[in-house]
């Protein structure tokens, strides 16, 4: 199984885990929103890319986020 979605450290990513932002991220198309280094993402959802996840932050809905930006938490 060659699609496996792993976080920056190589740890193996399920939905529903939770990952920590390991860089501030401007998110494009939100007015400005940054998530800070550090900020908590509950609850992820895997796509069929192994190099992004879903995710509901905060402020964002529906959220892409690329793997290598998170760290398993």
């Amino acid at each position: 199984m060659s699609d496996v979605t792993k976080d920056t450290n190589g740890n193996i990513l399920a939905d529903g885990d939770s990952v920590t932002l390991i860089k501030d991220l401007k998110v494009k198309g939100s007015g400005g929103v940054t998530l800070k280094r550090g900020t908590l993402v509950k609850n992820i959802r895997l796509t069929g890319d192994p190099d992004e996840i879903e995710a509901n932050v905060e402020k964002v809905r529906g959220l892409v986020l690329r793997t290598e930006f998170v760290k398993k938490a």
